[in-house]
């Protein structure tokens, strides 16, 4: 699934691309992957809406339209955006085209059908789902390590749980989770509330600096991710425990492990991240 720095990268790129553009028409290959009105009703209101800007919040891509109109964007496991500046024949699992005035296209592909779009009005953003149990941005100064101590504080659940829930921090995923864990030391099955102040501390600088080189690379592409213009990220080859299984860790070649924690196979080093506060 994208994670902050995947949709991060994406942002950026439609942000160069997209404000400035009408959207003439929207051809929906698959209408279920529209959440919020109607299909018909979406097709209709996005028509001759114009791109303002872009953001982001959390995994949520949102695209700010004309009138007020806020398009928003979750690619789930297997999402792209993908721009094409002319037209373009849609690919096997293109789900939607957004054609626009003057030329060029944007096509959402996803071969799960799993992504979801939301075209709300304004003041209606409690129609996207998800999006206000989320955390504050980790890249903002609104998490900071008291705020992080606090939320373990208040749950026995491995902190590799805390870290995917959303709760503590929006964005990251479990890629950035196992290597942020790897980075500040501490094991993922380790209880949340037994986290002292430092470690806390310790475990938001990682946090931050795991997803600023993430963005730097232009995200982590192992299997489906690209980004607008199609092109892969390369934080898979600075990945030090993801995905590394029976592989030396980096520091001091012990076998990384993996284990399954709330659901989702979790990498780590059992020497430099050995378990504490059990």
């Amino acid at each position: 699934m994208p994670e902050l720095p995947e949709v991060e990268t994406i942002r950026r790129d439609l942000q160069r691309l997209l404000p400035g553009k009408v959207i003439e028409d929207v051809k929906l290959l698959f209408p279920g992957f529209v959440k919020y009105p109607d299909p018909g009703e979406f097709v209709r209101l996005c028509r001759g809406k114009a791109v303002l800007q872009t953001g982001r919040r959390g995994k949520y891509l949102f695209l700010h339209l004309s009138e007020g109109f806020l398009l928003a964007v979750h690619l789930r496991m297997t999402g792209r955006l993908l721009y094409y500046p002319k037209q373009e024949p849609p690919a096997l699992h293109t789900r939607g085209v957004f054609s626009f005035a003057g030329g060029g296209e944007l096509h959402f592909h996803d071969v799960r059908k799993f992504g979801t779009m939301w075209l709300v009005e304004p003041g209606a953003l409690d129609r996207i789902g998800g999006l206000k149990a989320l955390g504050p941005e980790p890249l903002r100064e609104g998490f900071s390590p008291a705020f992080l101590h606090e939320c373990c504080r208040k749950t026995t659940r491995p902190i590799k749980s805390l870290l995917l829930s959303q709760e503590a921090a929006a964005g990251i995923g479990n890629i950035y989770a196992d290597e942020a864990l790897f980075k500040a030391g501490l094991n993922p099955r380790r209880r949340a509330n037994s986290l002292t102040r430092e470690e806390a501390e310790k475990l938001r600088d990682a946090i931050r600096e795991v997803l600023r080189e993430g963005i730097s690379a232009r995200g982590t592409s192992r299997r489906d991710y690209l980004d607008a213009g199609g092109r892969s990220g390369s934080y898979q080859d600075r990945l030090k425990v993801y995905g590394r299984k029976g592989q030396e860790c980096p520091l001091c070649r012990c076998p990384v492990q993996r284990v399954v924690i709330a659901g989702r196979s979790t990498h780590f080093c059992p020497a430099c991240q050995a378990v504490k506060g059990e």
